[in-house]
């Protein structure tokens, strides 16, 4: 038997990268390597929704030599890093422990084993189509269909009320929990995913007829405008709306399976693990006198 070897940051990132390639990446976004040593050994990776402090601090902790987080930190830039800049205390932080710092966003979002087809397994859909801008790619040799979004069907209509706490439970628990636009008892069978921020995509929720349309980070004009025209239009789609990190969480545990196997496969030997810190900016909630159903509900 092989004896398994330490791989390096290289290694790490060109087999991650196999996997989600960051050709898929929407044009405005910034996804890859942003700080480390190509040459270092990497012992441990971890997986965060956000590179925050506390999951900088984390890394650090657990010695990990490369922290994949889904959000860049950088993507907006940042023309100076001192320790006093939240972003120069998290980069600081990694470069003092030897930990590298690797982005993967949208084309997570929307490659396989991605954020949106890792949530959509959590309903029990495994057959799905793509919500928008899809397009079909070469992954490791094999044409594969990608884009942002997902559209399937559940095996059975349930309520919505039902679907709701079907995706409360599985979910990690945020201050905010879920923001429902619909009848409790009102029948939904095809779902549309976009996990993230998905406010821009109504458009192509209400064109894939579905029953229902799951996202994040949902803004009042868009969503009104939404449900005022799904009820015209017979109440579809209702509207489930979710904390940002806690839709684009589910995906790491299988992410950190698929990078394992696939170092292994290459002869190299890592651990892993995924951050359970809460890394939604929310911390509670208070009610402002709880009613079920806006009047355009009722």
């Amino acid at each position: 038997m092989t004896e398994l070897s330490t791989p390096t940051l290289n290694d790490v990132t060109r087999a991650f990268h196999d996997i989600f390639p960051p050709s898929l990446a929407e044009k405005w976004d910034a996804a890859g390597l942003v700080i480390g040593r190509a040459d270092a050994p990497v012992t441990t990776v971890g997986f965060a929704v956000d590179a925050t402090v506390a999951t900088a601090r984390e890394a650090a902790e657990k010695g990990a030599g490369l922290l994949i987080t889904h959000h860049p930190l950088l993507l907006r830039g940042a023309s100076f890093l001192p320790d006093t800049d939240y972003k120069g205390e998290i980069v600081h932080t990694l470069i003092e422990a030897g930990c590298g710092l690797l982005g993967a966003h949208t084309n997570v979002d929307s490659a396989p084993h991605g954020t949106n087809e890792v949530f959509m397994s959590k309903l029990g859909i495994t057959d799905t189509e793509i919500l928008a801008a899809e397009e079909t790619v070469q992954i490791e040799g094999a044409d594969v269909r990608v884009g942002i979004g997902r559209v399937g069907s559940l095996p059975a209509p349930v309520s919505l009320k039902e679907l709701a706490e079907k995706i409360a439970d599985f979910l990690p628990a945020t201050a905010g929990g879920l923001r429902i636009a619909g009848r409790p008892d009102q029948k939904v069978q095809k779902i549309a995913l976009c996990t993230g921020a998905g406010d821009s995509l109504f458009g192509d929720a209400r064109g894939s007829g579905a029953d229902v349309y799951i996202t994040a980070d949902l803004r009042h004009h868009p969503a009104s405008e939404a449900r005022e025209q799904a009820l015209i239009s017979g109440e579809t789609p209702a509207l489930i709306d979710c904390s940002h990190y806690a839709s684009e969480w589910l995906w790491m545990d299988g992410a950190a399976r698929l990078i394992t196997k696939k170092l292994e496969e290459r002869g190299f030997t890592i651990d892993t693990y995924v951050s359970t810190l809460n890394t939604d900016p929310w911390d509670f909630t208070v009610s402002t006198g709880q009613v079920t159903g806006s009047a355009s509900t009722r």
